[in-house]
């Protein structure tokens, strides 16, 4: 059956005040854009809590379903046919068809789920799921109801016109993207920070990225592998304005002239205020990590503290609490996974020190950072003015 119509169901934002239109509008434009990208002309409209989009051409379904399955703020996607309310003898008729099209083998059990949207509507929901019922049953012998643990669920809403569906294909979940501010990502290599982007997009939070090259130390091709990272989490997102700073001389600067056991968390405190610097020029207000408690060295308490106290603005970890194989199931789940795994070193790993502090003292931090007084503000400015900006 190649449905007409799709009804867009979403849940968080139902549970929103008097400004409930605002995450309602922002969802719809989304669902716009999106369904540009796919073959196909859409009308995407809203009405009393639910968000229709109707097909006014040929599409591919499969296309119209992947892509609205990374929309944040769907929570459902459920194809239907919508009627004309023309009586209740057609109404059944509609129904039998509708069974007849998308089943074609007709021996399963089900149940009918009537809401009443339109309370003006002659007939109760009870009775409406009864009548139903029993004519689906005296045309389709071999159909069974079951109302505990149906194979078929069939839901009816009747509303100024009414909507016949079955399948429930599930959204991603959220709020849609834009509502909640903008964030700077710091985006590396890895598996974790995509899945830190992925789940802070899923907040409805835009998002920016920055990514520390280091030549000749890091290859282009680590390089691209970052940007693929980037486009794959803008699916999710929307589009990513990637921040690539050369952080070459930055890191020999700083291994040439700190204790190498405190390389990592040096080096991590000067990221951050380069992000902070980016994250004020293009209005985004908090900075974004994919570091998780104790997974290696620079992210033990007393490290994740050393690193936020070298910024004002505030540090979210989406994925503080997951161990490693929870990070790596969303970046499956997302499609990132194979990506990141591609062997191409990023810059922290070049210079990491073989026995790395796991609780620094930020007062000691501070003191060796005295060290890099003579030129580190030189090199930090000459790493921020030369930024190659790519949109993902």
């Amino acid at each position: 059956m190649q449905y007409k119509s799709f009804l867009i169901k979403y849940a968080e934002i139902g549970v929103k005040g008097k400004n409930r239109y605002i995450f309602e509008d922002a969802l719809v434009r989304q669902i716009r854009h999106s369904l540009k990208r796919v073959d196909g002309n859409f009308v995407v409209v809203k009405e009393s809590g639910r968000i229709y989009a109707t097909a006014g051409s040929d599409y591919d379904f499969d296309e119209v379903i992947k892509a609205l399955k990374c929309i944040f703020g769907i929570a459902a996607i459920c194809p239907m046919v919508q009627i004309e309310d023309q009586g209740y003898e057609d109404l059944k008729k509609q129904v039998i068809t509708y069974v007849d099209e998308v089943y074609e083998d007709k021996n399963f059990t089900f149940k009918v789920n009537t809401r009443r949207g339109n309370k003006q509507y002659p007939i109760t929901s009870d009775q409406i799921n009864r009548d139903l019922g029993e004519i689906i049953l005296h045309t389709y012998k071999d159909t069974k109801v079951d109302v505990h643990h149906p194979e078929v669920m069939l839901h009816v809403e009747v509303r100024n016109k009414i909507n016949i569906y079955s399948q429930i294909i599930p959204g991603p979940g959220g709020m849609p993207v834009g509502t909640n501010g903008k964030a700077m990502l710091l985006l590396s290599g890895g598996i974790d920070s995509p899945v830190a982007g992925y789940m802070v997009a899923k907040r409805g939070v835009n998002l920016d990225a920055v990514y520390f090259h280091a030549p000749p130390y890091t290859s282009e091709r680590a390089k691209d592998k970052v940007v693929d990272l980037a486009k794959l989490v803008s699916k999710y997102s929307g589009p990513i304005h990637l921040h690539i700073v050369n952080f070459t001389d930055i890191q020999l600067y700083i291994y040439e002239t700190c204790p190498h056991e405190e390389l990592t968390i040096i080096m991590r405190r000067y990221m951050m205020r380069i992000a902070e610097r980016l994250s004020a020029d293009s209005g985004a207000l908090a900075l974004v990590t994919g570091e998780s408690i104790g997974q290696v060295a620079s992210q033990t308490m007393q490290s994740l503290a050393a690193t936020d106290a070298s910024c004002e603005m505030p540090v979210f970890r989406p994925v503080i609490g997951f161990d490693k194989q929870e990070i790596i199931g969303v970046s499956e789940k997302i499609g990132t996974y194979e990506t990141s795994i591609l062997p191409f070193e990023d810059c922290c790993t070049i210079f990491v020190a073989k026995h790395p502090v796991t609780k620094p003292s930020i007062k000691m931090i501070v003191k060796s950072e005295e060290k890099l007084k003579e030129k580190i503000d030189d090199l930090m400015e000459t790493a921020i003015s030369t930024v190659e900006k790519v949109w993902c």
